[in-house]
Parts: C-alpha cells; structure tokens; sequence
C-alpha cells in the first residue's frame, strides 16, 4: 500500500513544471526598452497580396472612371466585409504588378502601403483633383500551430500585430507548450528565416521578431511530459486516474477481506 502511495505521488509530480519555466517576460521589471520605431519595419507587398484601394476626391465624378465598378464600391469602409472587398480588390500578379483601371500596370511589390499610396497619388494627380487614397493588405495572415488552444491560420486588416497578440489570438500557449522555444518561420521575398523565442524573457521584444510579418508561421513545441505521454497511455492525467482507480479497488478489497 505505502509502495502504491509512493508512485501516485511521484507521478503527480512528473507533470509539474517549474515556476521558471512558465512564467513570461521574467525580466521585465528591469528591461530598458528600444524605440518601437527602430523595431518596426512596414508590411511589404508581396505577389498574390490583395488590395483594397480606397480612392476619394473634392470632385466624387472624377473618381468614378478608376473603378472598376464604375464607383459604386471604390471605398473600403462602411460595413463592407472584407470576403467582399477581396472579390473587388487588386491582386498582386506574379509579376509584382496590379492592373488599375485607366492607368494600367502599377508595380507595386517591395513597396510598403504608404509606398503604394503615393504612387498612386503621382499617377492620379492629373486626372483627378486632390486624389487621396488609402490603400489596405486584405489578406494579410499568418499560422500559429502546436501547442495552443486554437491553432490556425489567421486573417487580419491590421498591418502592426505583435507575437503577444498572435499567441493571444491563437487562445495563448497551453500548460503544455514550452514558453523558451517559440520557433517563427518568416518570409522575406524568395529566401525563408528561421527565430527561436524565449517568452520567459523579454530580449526578443527588441527585434523585428517582435511583429508579426505576413505568412509568418509561429510553432509552440510540446514540453517534454506532453511529448512522452502522447503515446498509447494518453497523458499523465489518465496514467494518475487509471492508477488512483486501480488503488480503490485494492483498497476495497482489502477491507472486505478484513
């Protein structure tokens, strides 16, 4: 009996992790941060991005010719869900070029929004008085699998997002994740980077890795208790209640044998 009391015991204890271990931003307190400009870098355009080009004038007619539907729908804002505005937006072609009505090929891709916002102005400028545009990334996305609550893929209008917000999103990390091995796979053009993050500690925070970048995939590895336990057992929960059942039934007989 005491032997059994021992192993419940030491199995109990198999699936505790330190205080060190889940605890984030550890070293806050005593963290001098940088400029978040100096972190930041601008969303690019990349191929197969989609835009919504939100263009306005002093003189609503003169717009009307740079839409494609004849400016019924040339503003993103109102309650127009962004599944719409997809259906009505520029798509950047493989070649780094959208095709905008009366102008033509516009090469956009490696520009940043406010990048593409001021070409636009300059080729509009004679045609259209006082043109202001805005243009958005409509399908700006990015994955979060492994250990978190809701793993997926995400899609955003936003065009700053932090890994906190993304890990936020995704439901934040489980018991199980490991909060020092938080690996980003990003894109940049034709060439893929690779980052691992320590979220117990905060020297992250002062790199571009900061930010999510779209297509970004962020993958939370299991610890080392999930990885062992996921095999024909279950987990460790299911190990202390076939255990603490197989303890009552030992218990039970021996006192009706008594």
């Amino acid at each position: 009996m005491k032997k059994l009391l021992i192993i419940l015991l030491a199995l109990g204890l198999v699936g505790c992790s330190t205080r060190k271990k889940i605890v984030y931003y550890q070293d806050i307190d005593d963290k001098v941060f940088v400029p978040l400009p100096e972190v930041n870098s601008q969303q690019k355009i990349q191929v197969n991005d989609i835009l919504d080009i939100d263009l306005k004038s002093l003189n609503p007619e003169s717009v009307a010719p740079f839409s494609f539907d004849g400016g019924a729908a040339v503003s993103g804002g109102g309650g127009m869900q962004v599944g719409f505005l997809k259906l009505s937006g520029y798509l950047v072609d493989a070649n780094g070029f959208i095709e905008y009505p009366q102008i033509g090929k516009i090469y956009l891709k490696g520009k940043t929004t406010i990048e593409a916002q001021n070409i636009l102005k300059e080729l509009l400028k004679d045609q259209v008085k006082n043109p202001n545009v805005k243009i958005t990334l409509l399908n700006y996305k990015f994955t979060v699998q492994g250990e978190v609550r809701q793993p997926g893929t995400f899609e955003i209008i936003e065009e700053n997002i932090t890994l906190p917000q993304a890990l936020g999103m995704a439901g934040d990390l489980t018991i199980n994740g490991r909060r020092d091995n938080i690996t980003i796979i990003r894109h940049i053009g034709n060439e893929r980077f690779v980052k691992r993050i320590d979220l117990n500690y905060t020297d992250w925070m002062d790199t571009p890795y900061y930010y999510v970048k779209q297509n970004d995939v962020i993958y939370v590895e299991p610890n080392r208790p999930k990885v062992k336990s996921a095999g024909f057992i279950g987990n460790v929960g299911t190990v202390i209640s076939v255990i603490s059942a197989v303890l009552s039934s030992v218990v039970t007989i021996i006192v009706l044998t008594q």
